[in-house]
C-alpha cells in the first residue's frame, strides 16, 4: 500500500518504473553475439547512475550466503532462471538471455526482466518466449481488488503447464514500494481464490519464472544463481503493477525494449 499521500506516492512509484524500463532498452541497444553480460551489466550501472537513481541490486546481500550481489542487474543465460551474476562469458548466437534489473529513485523502488533472444533461435526456444510473455499478461490481468495472489498463480500456472512446461516453485513475485522486497508473496502457481486477498492500492511484482522441462531448480555455486534441475531453458518477464478494481494500473512497460530489438516470438494471447 501507499503512504499518506498515496497520489504523490504513485508518481514516484511510477517514475522508478518508468526508469527500468529504459534502462532494459538501454541494455537491449548493446545487446549482440560476442557481447559479454559484464558489459551489459556496465552499461545498466551507468544509464541508472546517469538518471540520478541507484542500482538497488547492487550490495543486495539478502543472506543466502552468496554475499552482496556484484551487479546492476542479474544477467541470467539459457538454463539459469534468475540471479545470474554479470561474467565475461560472452553470448553466443542461440542464447537466451534474462535482463533483470531494478531502481531506487527518491525513495521508490523499480524493478523488471525481459528475456532477450541471441542472434538466431530456435521455433522452440521462440515458443517459450512467447508462451513465457503471454502468461505474464494473463497473471496481471488477475491483479484486481478482492481477487487473491492464487488467481495470479493459477492463470500463470495454467497457461504453462498447458504448453508442457515447468513452473519454477521455489521463486516468487513480491510486493514493492519504499523497499524492492516486500509482502505479499506472489507465486507463478496456485488455486483461484486462495491466498493473499489483494487490495486496492497494493503494488506489486508479478513475475513468471518459467522452465522448458521441469519445474525443479538447483542452485549454483555462487549461491546465487539459480538452474533448472535439467538444464532446459527458461525464460522470464517482470511487471509492476498496482491493485486497482476492475483493471490493474500496469506501472513498467515493455514498449522502450520492443522499440529497439525484434520480437518475433511476442504475439497476442490467444494466437
Amino acid at each position: 500500500m501507499f503512504g499518506s499521500k498515496p497520489d504523490l506516492d504513485l508518481v514516484r512509484l511510477r517514475k522508478s518504473a518508468d526508469l527500468v524500463g529504459r534502462t532494459l532498452a538501454e541494455v537491449a541497444k548493446h545487446i549482440r553475439p560476442g557481447v559479454t553480460t559484464r558489459e551489459l551489466d556496465t552499461v545498466a550501472d551507468n544509464f541508472i547512475r546517469s538518471n540520478g537513481a541507484r542500482p538497488a541490486f547492487k550490495g543486495y546481500d539478502p543472506g543466502w550466503g552468496g554475499g552482496a550481489f556484484a551487479g546492476a542487474c542479474c544477467m541470467s543465460v539459457n538454463e539459469i532462471v534468475v540471479h545470474g551474476i554479470p561474467s565475461d562469458r560472452p553470448l553466443e548466437n542461440g542464447d537466451l538471455l534474462t535482463v533483470d534489473t531494478g531502481v531506487e529513485l527518491n525513495g521508490y523502488f523499480g524493478d523488471s526482466a525481459y528475456t532477450f533472444a541471441i542472434g538466431e533461435i530456435t521455433d522452440e526456444q521462440r515458443r517459450l518466449l512467447r508462451v513465457t510473455y503471454e502468461s505474464l499478461d494473463l497473471g496481471v490481468a488477475q491483479a484486481v481488488t478482492g481477487r487473491r495472489t492464487g488467481d495470479i498463480g493459477h492463470a500463470i500456472q495454467q497457461h504453462c503447464e498447458a504448453a508442457g512446461y515447468g513452473v519454477v516453485r521455489e521463486l516468487v513475485g513480491h510486493g514493492i514500494g519504499r523497499t524492492l522486497h516486500g509482502p505479499p508473496n506472489v507465486p507463478n502457481y496456485g488455486q483461484r481464490g486462495v491466498g493473499r486477498k489483494l487490495k486496492e492500492g497494493m503494488a506489486l511484482c508479478i513475475e513468471p519464472m518459467i522452465s522448458a522441462g521441469t519445474y525443479e531448480i538447483e542452485h549454483g555455486p555462487d549461491k546465487w544463481a539459480v538452474l533448472t534441475a535439467d538444464r532446459a531453458p527458461a525464460a522470464h518477464y517482470e511487471h509492476m503493477v498496482v491493485v486497482r478494481g476492475g483493471k490493474p494500473d500496469v506501472l513498467t512497460t515493455f514498449a522502450y525494449v520492443e522499440a529497439v530489438i525484434e520480437a518475433p516470438y511476442k504475439e497476442p494471447v490467444g494466437a
